[in-house]
Parts: C-alpha cells; sequence; structure tokens
C-alpha cells in the first residue's frame, strides 16, 4: 500500500522524510487564489526520491457553476494546475466536485463538468488525470450523494476522470463507510487515491474538518479506516493535522 500526506508546498521532500511517507500532495499556488503555479523548485527531484506525488487543486474551484466569472476561470486554473502537476511528474490532480446554487438545475453542472472534458479532449487532454473528489455538504453538489455522483459519471467516465474518495467527506455525507468502496466502485469502476482522514464531526453532520486517523479526536474507528484503506486498493493520502501524521502513517503501514 502506498501511503503518503499532504504537506505544505516550501519542501515536501523534507515533509516525507520526516514522516516516513512513500507520497506526498501539495498545492502548487494559493490554495484561495486563482495565480498560475509556477514550476516547483523540487519539479526534477521527486522521482530520483522514489517519492510519488499528487496535487490538490485550488479550493476556489467550481468547474460545476453556472457563473460565468466563477466557471470560466475555474477551466482555466484547472488545465494550468494539470500542466502543473505534469511538470512534478504527479500521478493526479485532485479536484472537488463542485456544486451549483441553490433554485438551479444539478443537471447544468454536470454538463458544465462533460464540457470541461470535451473542451480539454480537443487540445488533447489534460497534463494529468483528474481525480474527482467527493465532498461533504452544499446543496446541489456534484459529489456528494452517491446518486449525484452516479449522474456526473454518466457525463464523465467516458473521458477516463478518475475518483478520489475521501472518507471524513463521506462520513459527513452520510455514506455508510464499511460499503462505500462497494459502492463507489459500482458507479465509478475506479477509485484511483483516497484521502484517508478522519472525522471530528459526528456521523452525517455535512462538516469537513479532519482528525488525524489515530491518537486525535476522531469519531471514526481506526479499524474501520483500515478497511476502506485495504478495500479499496489505492494509494493513500492522510490530510490530517500534520503534528500526527508520521502516526497515522505508522499505523497504516502496519496494515501491509
Amino acid at each position: 500500500m502506498l501511503i503518503g500526506a499532504h504537506v505544505r508546498d516550501d519542501d515536501p521532500l523534507s515533509a516525507a522524510r520526516e514522516r516516513n511517507a512513500d507520497a506526498v500532495q501539495f498545492f502548487l499556488s494559493d490554495p484561495q487564489g486563482w495565480k498560475k503555479p509556477q514550476r516547483h523548485p523540487q519539479a526534477d527531484d521527486f522521482a530520483p526520491a522514489g517519492v510519488t506525488v499528487y496535487i490538490h487543486s485550488p479550493y476556489v474551484l467550481n468547474v460545476a457553476s453556472l457563473n460565468n466569472r466563477i466557471r470560466i476561470p475555474s477551466r482555466k486554473t484547472v488545465a494550468q494546475h494539470a500542466d502543473g502537476a505534469a511538470e512534478v511528474g504527479a500521478k493526479g490532480l485532485v479536484v472537488h466536485g463542485g456544486h451549483v446554487r441553490r433554485g438551479e438545475d444539478p443537471e447544468e453542472g454536470i454538463a458544465n463538468w462533460r464540457k470541461l472534458f470535451e473542451r480539454q479532449a480537443e487540445q488533447g487532454g489534460f497534463g494529468v488525470p483528474l481525480l474527482i473528489e467527493n465532498t461533504a455538504g452544499g446543496e446541489n453538489a456534484m459529489a456528494r450523494d452517491l446518486d449525484m455522483l452516479a449522474r456526473l459519471w454518466d457525463a464523465v467516465g467516458e473521458f477516463g476522470a478518475g475518483f478520489c474518495l475521501d472518507t471524513c467527506h463521506a462520513y459527513a455525507a452520510g455514506w455508510d463507510l464499511e460499503t462505500a468502496v462497494e459502492r463507489v466502485l459500482a458507479i465509478t469502476g475506479r477509485i484511483d487515491l483516497v484521502h484517508l482522514n478522519n472525522s471530528r464531526d459526528e456521523f452525517g453532520s455535512q462538516r469537513d474538518r479532519h482528525a488525524n486517523v489515530v491518537g486525535g479526536d476522531g469519531t471514526i474507528d481506526p479499524a474501520l479506516l483500515a478497511e476502506v484503506a485495504k478495500s479499496a486498493g489505492a494509494p493513500v493520502i492522510v490530510e490530517t493535522p500534520a503534528e500526527g501524521q508520521a502516526a497515522d502513517i505508522e499505523f497504516l503501514h502496519g496494515l501491509a
């Protein structure tokens, strides 16, 4: 099992060594901004170091939005970050599913996701696979509920879209973690990455507050999280508080 952590972007390689991580995930620019990413100073060092890389896109992106001022820059920024991810040899770019506003038709949001892939396909595709991540809450979200995820996948699956399963988000959205992997695979046919996060809040809370897998204030049984990781059969990234990441990774290495 490939196991890593989301780390600060200034020195991911040192962070990997400190945590005994096989992989890292980080941002290429301000996660709350639209700035085009610059080439990372360690871009050429990850492969020789044997560290697998995933990139997370900025939180502000909303590909599904019906607001032109959000959707159009989101499309542009996704492409820029996919190119930046390719420069560091990343295995994928994680993108949140996004949402439409109250009163708007979710089908239009799904159509916007399809247009993203269609337009990029005309230009040769993305630099790395896009990994659509499930989300914890929000009305008319594209990847919060499994039935909506199925509708989204009907629209984008043919373009090779990947899937990132976040356990905290799933738990907050009311998914049964004992069956989540099976149900997701029935929809997408794939899980490319697992964000293995505990939750500070109770089941179905729709609150996205991560806790460490072990030793923290999480409300999910670590043994259940371990089963999700094993059954998914995909690389694992912990997006947990930094001070406990080494212990989280040690726990997960013990499952191999």
